[in-house]
């Protein structure tokens, strides 16, 4: 017997919850947050610059994913001009090291997962 065997039925929704949560926090705008937010609170403006890519409304329905998950949290300081602050929970400071251990898997496998790609590139274009 599998020592995964069960995980889908964790909750007895068949999986359901299980997912929903992985689809959320694998998202790679998701990742790129969250290590971004690893190094502090940030404001929006610099949150956005900071990611390459990612546009306004992307980041903004992130962070409000992510504030509704506890994830992040965001303060807001009532100033002239108002500020917003985002930063990690500590629930999203745990993501981290999963986070980081993923990614590393990525960097490693790189070579193997390039040629494979490049494999049946060569195979499918040979079979047309």
């Amino acid at each position: 017997m599998s020592q995964y065997e069960h995980t889908c039925m964790i909750r007895g929704d068949g999986g359901r919850t299980i997912r929903a949560i992985l689809d959320r926090i694998c998202n790679k705008w998701t990742l790129l947050i969250v290590a971004t937010l690893d190094g502090g609170a940030l404001r929006f403006t610099e949150l956005h610059q900071q990611i390459p890519g990612i546009s306004q409304r992307m980041l903004t329905l992130t962070l409000r994913h992510l504030e509704h998950d506890g994830l992040v949290s965001r303060t807001a300081y009532a100033e002239v001009p108002p500020r917003v602050e985002y930063a990690l929970t500590p629930t999203g400071k745990s993501l981290i090291p999963p986070a980081l251990a993923l990614a590393g898997w990525a960097i490693e496998h790189v070579p193997h997962i390039e040629a494979s790609r490049a494999a049946q590139a060569s195979f499918g274009r040979k079979q047309r």
